[in-house]
């Protein structure tokens, strides 16, 4: 059934990032910590951090600019928009709408996010590719987006280190001429080991029933356990997406994994037995970036001239719930 699907392209990506730079030594200015703690156990020099009133609708709109550009379409090419976005500035309404708001689009395309945290962006890659595989769509704007820095505790030293913000976007389209960028695709999950990574949503109950607890609404996170279940969990399943692909772990060109933590990438990348050129981190300068980190570091690694297209990488994620997903898939020339 799913080789009677319409194949899909991946027709441009872009990103974007705030200007301002908190360094390691910077927070020092919160917290006993040094630049040489921070870096030994994370990987991570500095972030980018959102300031005033600009959010990740900001930063969402103009990674979609770019991605939307480089797709060689208008705005009005766009039939779907899906976020993943898992610390919005707005529950509701979703940065979907807040993006389809901000580019005027008047033709009321369906737009809504996703949370799955740091997998956010493979997991959108899954739906979309249902979407166009049944021919329910044709163009749809992928945006990854958060702004995390605003929902840290900026005096817990273990947690509010790690996280910077960004946003990347992606424009997939039925492949016309037949050639499916997605080898592989599969997402998971394992909401029993939930609470590895949460954030509370903060409320109170009605003046006329018996209060519920008060909660922190800061995200917390238990990074040991955090480290145990992916190098336990993702190097099999790792395997067994590149098997699925029809592919071995040597035919891959890059591996672009989530930018969570340098020691969990190296960890994948001694699975594989990948050299250092075929590894994409950019974690030392923007942190983790959630759902964003995969495409920044994707196209990034383009600009920069790490990654030549018309290649294959493998992409994978992790992530609050607790999520997981990885996908093989084809590079184009010009998507970025």
């Amino acid at each position: 059934m799913q080789n009677s699907y319409k194949p899909l392209r991946i027709a441009g990506m872009g990103y974007s990032v705030p200007e301002t730079i908190i360094t390691n030594d910077d927070l020092t200015k919160l917290y006993d910590t040094s630049d040489e703690w921070i870096y030994t156990r994370t990987g991570i020099k500095e972030r980018r951090i959102v300031s005033g009133n600009e959010s990740a609708v900001d930063l969402g709109f103009i990674a979609s600019q770019k991605a939307i550009e480089k797709a060689g379409m208008k705005v009005e090419d766009i039939d779907c928009i899906i976020a993943a976005a898992s610390a919005p500035p707005q529950l509701y309404p979703s940065l979907a709408c807040n993006i389809q708001a901000r580019f005027g689009m008047a033709n009321h395309v369906p737009a809504f996010d996703m949370t799955a945290a740091c997998s956010g962006l493979i997991y959108s890659l899954q739906v979309a590719r249902g979407l166009i595989g049944s021919g329910l769509y044709k163009n749809i704007l992928l945006v990854a987006a958060d702004n995390n820095s605003r929902l840290v505790d900026w005096n817990d030293r273990g947690t509010s280190i790690l996280f910077g913000d960004g946003a990347g976007a992606m424009v997939v389209t039925e492949a016309e001429d037949g050639i499916d960028d997605v080898l592989s695709l599969d997402i998971r999950a394992d909401g029993s080991i939930g609470q590895y990574i949460y954030m509370n949503m903060p409320g109170k109950n009605c003046p006329l029933v018996e209060p519920c607890d008060e909660v922190d609404s800061t995200i917390h996170m238990a990074g040991r356990d955090v480290y145990k279940f992916v190098v336990t969990t993702l190097p099999d399943f790792i395997d067994e997406c590149i098997e699925e692909s029809g592919m071995s772990a040597d035919d891959i060109d890059y591996l672009i994994p989530h930018q969570a933590n340098q020691r969990i990438i190296e960890a994948m990348q001694a699975r594989l037995k990948y050299p250092d050129e075929k590894v994409i981190s950019n974690i030392e300068y923007y942190g983790n970036t959630s759902a964003a980190s995969i495409p920044i570091a994707l196209v990034e690694g383009v600009e920069k001239g790490k990654i030549k297209l018309n290649s294959t990488a493998l992409l994978c994620g992790f992530g609050a719930g607790m999520t997981w997903g990885a996908a093989v898939i084809r590079l184009r020339e010009g998507i970025c």
